[in-house]
């Protein structure tokens, strides 16, 4: 009878258990947590100590495992700061955080700081892939500012396939109170890019952004006189053609609009571009894009 009881018990105990996962996602129960009259938190870290003594059948250990149990506390612990660095990541599209930074009430920065340290996975493999598989590049062997910044610029220029697209973010253009546009034009200087690991120089030209090109020599056969089309004529050409076709200046961050000589522009990456720097252009660049509809550049 007394065994029988215990069965019962542990029973009603597991169906409470598998109630708050339903209802909460996972089985990370904390301590003082009451299921109705249950006090469940203290029934788990009573599973947890059976477990670890070696007093758990393999039948129970099998049923709490299907309800997500996690059995030690330090994996219990990696598992909540995790979820918290995956919320990061949705937001700011790298791990590496500045020290400061929190998400979920959690100090995920000082928290992935303190896990780059030499030894600090030692003996937990398991923690660094599940790291890796949420950014491959959280622990870089380049400066992890400059890790940010790549990161952001990656997000920014991606198409809505994920692809790199359009490159050209001019400075002023400020993601995360980071200037991307400053950085990309700093890492396009011949010395900053010879200096750059290959790794960090990979990873740039996947995103399209090529090497300084060499000055040209004195020898160079002189190319005919050309009347060039500057960029932002480009630029309101492509959004008149735009606006033209579709009725509206809406354009999708990762649209690229052909121009009638083959010229493409990679439009909506332009169009932030000039919203961002009003303060910069000029009253006939203005009176070029209010012209065309855009309220912001209207404005006094």
């Amino acid at each position: 009878n007394v065994i029988d009881t215990e069965r019962q018990d542990w029973a009603r105990a597991w169906t409470k258990l598998k109630t708050y996962v339903e209802r909460v996602g996972n089985a990370r129960v904390p301590y003082g947590h009451r299921e109705g009259a249950t006090p469940l938190g203290q029934w788990i870290a009573e599973q947890r100590r059976a477990h670890t003594a070696g007093q758990m059948t393999g039948q129970r250990a099998r049923r709490l495992e299907q309800l997500g149990m996690v059995w030690s506390l330090a994996d219990e612990r990696f598992q909540e700061n995790l979820e918290a660095t995956k919320a990061y990541y949705e937001q700011h599209w790298t791990l590496c955080a500045p020290r400061s930074a929190t998400m979920l009430d959690r100090p995920v920065g000082q928290w992935l700081s303190n896990l780059r340290r030499a030894g600090a996975l030692e003996g937990h493999p398991e923690w660094k892939a599940a790291l890796e598989a949420v950014d491959p590049d959280w622990n870089p062997v380049w400066p992890a500012d400059w890790q940010r910044h790549y990161a952001a610029l990656r997000e920014l220029v991606a198409d809505e396939d994920g692809q790199a697209g359009e490159t050209e973010v001019l400075p002023g253009f400020t993601i995360h109170g980071m200037d991307i546009g400053k950085w990309l034009a700093k890492q396009r200087t011949r010395s900053v890019w010879e200096a750059l690991a290959a790794g960090q120089r990979e990873r740039l030209e996947q995103l399209g952004i090529t090497p300084p090109t060499p000055a040209l020599e004195l020898e160079a056969p002189a190319k005919p006189p050309t009347t060039p089309v500057s960029a932002f004529e480009k630029g309101v050409a492509a959004l008149t053609q735009y606006k033209t076709r579709e009725g509206h200046l809406t354009v999708p961050r990762g649209h690229v609009e052909a121009l009638p000589d083959g010229t493409e522009v990679r439009l909506g990456v332009w169009t932030m571009n000039q919203k961002t720097r009003r303060t910069k252009l000029g009253d006939d660049k203005l009176a070029a894009l209010a012209t065309l509809g855009l309220e912001w550049a209207a404005e006094g």
